[in-house]
Protein backbone atom coordinates (compact mmCIF):
# COMPACT_ATOMS: atom_id res chain seq x y z
CA UNK A 1 0.00 0.00 0.00
CA UNK A 2 3.15 2.07 0.23
CA UNK A 3 2.52 2.69 4.24
CA UNK A 4 5.84 1.69 4.44
CA UNK A 5 9.10 1.19 2.70
CA UNK A 6 11.56 -2.30 3.13
CA UNK A 7 14.41 -1.97 4.46
CA UNK A 8 16.09 -3.82 1.99
CA UNK A 9 14.98 -5.22 -1.77
CA UNK A 10 12.19 -3.74 -3.66
CA UNK A 11 8.01 -3.87 -3.88
CA UNK A 12 6.42 -3.90 -6.81
CA UNK A 13 2.61 -3.64 -7.48
CA UNK A 14 1.31 -4.05 -10.61
CA UNK A 15 4.87 -2.97 -11.65
CA UNK A 16 4.92 0.15 -9.64
CA UNK A 17 6.85 1.09 -6.49
CA UNK A 18 4.09 1.31 -3.52
CA UNK A 19 5.75 4.42 -1.49
CA UNK A 20 6.21 6.37 -4.83
CA UNK A 21 3.81 5.83 -7.05
CA UNK A 22 0.82 5.79 -5.06
CA UNK A 23 -1.88 7.46 -7.14
CA UNK A 24 -1.03 4.57 -9.96
CA UNK A 25 -2.19 1.94 -7.67
CA UNK A 26 -4.53 3.42 -5.19
CA UNK A 27 -7.73 2.52 -7.60
CA UNK A 28 -6.19 -0.88 -7.97
CA UNK A 29 -6.79 -1.71 -4.18
CA UNK A 30 -9.29 -2.61 -1.35
CA UNK A 31 -7.88 -2.52 2.63
CA UNK A 32 -9.77 -3.46 5.03
CA UNK A 33 -7.71 -2.71 8.43
CA UNK A 34 -7.51 -4.36 11.20
CA UNK A 35 -9.43 -1.63 13.31
CA UNK A 36 -11.23 1.25 12.62
CA UNK A 37 -11.08 4.43 14.03
CA UNK A 38 -14.95 5.22 13.73
CA UNK A 39 -16.47 6.19 17.48
CA UNK A 40 -19.93 4.65 17.73
CA UNK A 41 -21.17 7.75 19.56
CA UNK A 42 -21.33 9.60 16.49
CA UNK A 43 -24.66 9.30 14.67
CA UNK A 44 -23.29 8.02 11.38
CA UNK A 45 -25.34 5.98 8.73
CA UNK A 46 -24.10 3.29 6.73
CA UNK A 47 -24.22 5.74 3.65
CA UNK A 48 -21.93 7.97 5.31
CA UNK A 49 -18.95 5.30 6.41
CA UNK A 50 -18.48 4.10 2.78
CA UNK A 51 -18.63 7.98 1.33
CA UNK A 52 -16.82 9.87 4.23
CA UNK A 53 -12.90 8.65 3.35
CA UNK A 54 -14.06 9.12 -0.73
CA UNK A 55 -15.26 12.49 -0.32
CA UNK A 56 -11.84 13.37 1.94
CA UNK A 57 -10.13 13.26 -1.08
CA UNK A 58 -12.86 14.55 -3.50
CA UNK A 59 -13.99 11.59 -4.80
CA UNK A 60 -17.78 11.14 -5.25
CA UNK A 61 -19.78 7.69 -5.43
CA UNK A 62 -22.48 7.31 -7.37
CA UNK A 63 -25.03 5.93 -5.21
CA UNK A 64 -25.64 2.56 -7.27
CA UNK A 65 -22.29 1.83 -6.48
CA UNK A 66 -22.92 1.75 -2.79
CA UNK A 67 -25.66 -0.02 -3.09
CA UNK A 68 -23.74 -2.66 -5.24
CA UNK A 69 -20.65 -2.47 -2.82
CA UNK A 70 -23.51 -3.68 0.03
CA UNK A 71 -24.90 -6.36 -1.92
CA UNK A 72 -22.59 -8.24 -1.95
CA UNK A 73 -22.08 -8.34 1.84
CA UNK A 74 -25.58 -8.95 2.25
CA UNK A 75 -25.97 -5.89 3.31
CA UNK A 76 -28.02 -3.67 0.25
CA UNK A 77 -30.99 -3.07 2.39
CA UNK A 78 -28.59 -0.85 5.35
CA UNK A 79 -27.56 2.00 3.58
CA UNK A 80 -29.36 4.36 5.53
CA UNK A 81 -29.13 2.55 8.54
CA UNK A 82 -26.94 3.60 11.59
CA UNK A 83 -23.69 1.83 12.02
CA UNK A 84 -23.48 2.07 15.68
CA UNK A 85 -27.09 0.31 15.66
CA UNK A 86 -25.59 -2.92 13.31
CA UNK A 87 -24.09 -5.74 14.87
CA UNK A 88 -20.28 -6.33 15.28
CA UNK A 89 -20.31 -8.81 12.05
CA UNK A 90 -22.53 -6.52 10.23
CA UNK A 91 -20.20 -3.23 11.36
CA UNK A 92 -17.06 -5.56 9.63
CA UNK A 93 -19.07 -6.17 6.49
CA UNK A 94 -19.82 -2.93 5.94
CA UNK A 95 -16.11 -1.67 5.90
CA UNK A 96 -15.09 -4.67 3.69
CA UNK A 97 -17.89 -2.90 1.18
CA UNK A 98 -16.64 0.12 1.28
CA UNK A 99 -13.13 -1.41 0.13
CA UNK A 100 -14.60 -3.21 -2.44
CA UNK A 101 -16.66 -0.05 -3.63
CA UNK A 102 -14.27 0.45 -6.99
CA UNK A 103 -13.93 -3.13 -7.41
CA UNK A 104 -10.41 -3.59 -7.17
CA UNK A 105 -8.04 -6.03 -8.74
CA UNK A 106 -6.35 -6.64 -5.12
CA UNK A 107 -8.06 -6.90 -1.61
CA UNK A 108 -5.95 -6.59 1.40
CA UNK A 109 -7.33 -7.88 4.80
CA UNK A 110 -5.97 -7.01 8.13
CA UNK A 111 -7.37 -10.02 10.79
CA UNK A 112 -11.55 -9.55 9.25
CA UNK A 113 -12.73 -12.02 11.32
CA UNK A 114 -11.93 -10.04 14.25
CA UNK A 115 -15.03 -9.78 16.56
CA UNK A 116 -17.05 -11.32 13.96
CA UNK A 117 -20.26 -13.71 14.22
CA UNK A 118 -20.20 -17.29 12.57
CA UNK A 119 -22.82 -16.41 10.35
CA UNK A 120 -21.03 -13.23 9.08
CA UNK A 121 -17.28 -14.96 8.84
CA UNK A 122 -19.13 -17.61 6.93
CA UNK A 123 -20.56 -14.90 4.60
CA UNK A 124 -17.13 -13.45 4.29
CA UNK A 125 -15.21 -16.47 3.22
CA UNK A 126 -18.11 -17.09 0.88
CA UNK A 127 -17.61 -13.64 -0.49
CA UNK A 128 -13.52 -13.65 -1.00
CA UNK A 129 -14.14 -17.20 -2.87
CA UNK A 130 -16.91 -15.54 -5.42
CA UNK A 131 -14.05 -12.81 -5.90
CA UNK A 132 -10.94 -15.03 -6.23
CA UNK A 133 -13.27 -16.74 -8.88
CA UNK A 134 -13.43 -13.68 -10.63
CA UNK A 135 -9.93 -12.84 -10.72
CA UNK A 136 -9.13 -10.03 -7.46
CA UNK A 137 -6.52 -11.53 -5.81
CA UNK A 138 -7.15 -11.46 -1.85
CA UNK A 139 -4.25 -11.44 0.94
CA UNK A 140 -5.48 -11.64 4.25
CA UNK A 141 -3.78 -11.82 7.55
CA UNK A 142 -5.01 -13.90 9.94
CA UNK A 143 -3.46 -15.70 13.78
CA UNK A 144 -6.18 -18.42 13.29
CA UNK A 145 -5.62 -19.53 9.67
CA UNK A 146 -8.21 -22.56 10.23
CA UNK A 147 -11.50 -20.64 8.92
CA UNK A 148 -9.83 -20.20 6.00
CA UNK A 149 -7.70 -22.80 5.08
CA UNK A 150 -9.84 -24.66 2.86
CA UNK A 151 -10.23 -21.66 0.68
CA UNK A 152 -6.62 -20.81 0.14
CA UNK A 153 -3.53 -21.62 -2.36
CA UNK A 154 -0.47 -20.12 -0.72
CA UNK A 155 0.30 -19.07 3.16
CA UNK A 156 3.18 -17.20 4.41
CA UNK A 157 4.31 -17.86 7.86
CA UNK A 158 5.71 -15.07 9.67
CA UNK A 159 7.60 -14.31 12.84
CA UNK A 160 9.76 -11.19 12.40
CA UNK A 161 10.90 -13.14 9.27
CA UNK A 162 9.63 -15.23 6.64
CA UNK A 163 9.86 -18.95 7.96
CA UNK A 164 8.44 -20.47 5.24
CA UNK A 165 6.05 -19.82 1.79
CA UNK A 166 4.04 -22.47 -0.15
CA UNK A 167 0.70 -24.71 -0.22
CA UNK A 168 -0.84 -25.23 3.03
CA UNK A 169 0.06 -28.61 3.69
CA UNK A 170 3.88 -28.45 2.78
CA UNK A 171 4.11 -25.05 5.13
CA UNK A 172 2.26 -26.43 7.94
CA UNK A 173 5.10 -28.93 9.19
CA UNK A 174 5.93 -29.70 12.77
CA UNK A 175 8.99 -27.98 12.26
CA UNK A 176 7.91 -24.55 11.08
CA UNK A 177 5.45 -24.39 13.86
CA UNK A 178 7.91 -24.02 16.31
CA UNK A 179 9.80 -21.76 14.66
CA UNK A 180 6.58 -19.22 14.46
CA UNK A 181 5.09 -20.27 17.48
CA UNK A 182 8.46 -21.55 19.46
CA UNK A 183 6.94 -24.54 20.70
CA UNK A 184 4.85 -27.34 19.35
CA UNK A 185 1.12 -27.30 18.85
CA UNK A 186 -0.79 -29.97 17.58
CA UNK A 187 -1.72 -30.93 13.60
CA UNK A 188 -4.68 -32.55 12.76
CA UNK A 189 -5.04 -33.66 9.09
CA UNK A 190 -8.74 -33.21 8.56
CA UNK A 191 -11.16 -35.87 5.80
CA UNK A 192 -9.77 -33.39 3.23
CA UNK A 193 -6.69 -33.47 3.74
CA UNK A 194 -5.40 -30.38 5.19
CA UNK A 195 -3.35 -30.18 8.06
CA UNK A 196 -5.00 -27.98 10.89
CA UNK A 197 -3.28 -26.83 13.52
CA UNK A 198 -5.01 -26.76 16.82
CA UNK A 199 -3.40 -23.30 18.70
CA UNK A 200 -5.21 -22.15 21.74
CA UNK A 201 -7.57 -18.80 21.84
CA UNK A 202 -4.69 -16.48 22.40
CA UNK A 203 -3.18 -16.83 18.98
CA UNK A 204 -6.21 -16.35 17.50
Amino acid sequence: MGLLRPDEGVIRVFGYDPARKREKIVNLIGYLPQREAISLDLPLTVRQVLSIPFKAKGIKIKEERLIKALSKVGLQNKLDSSFSELSGGQQQRVLLARALIREPKLLLLDEPFNGVDVPSQEKIVDLLNELIKRGTTVIVVVHNINLILHHITKVMLLNRRIIAFGEPNDVFTEENIVKVYGSSIPLVICEEGYAHPLYSDHHG
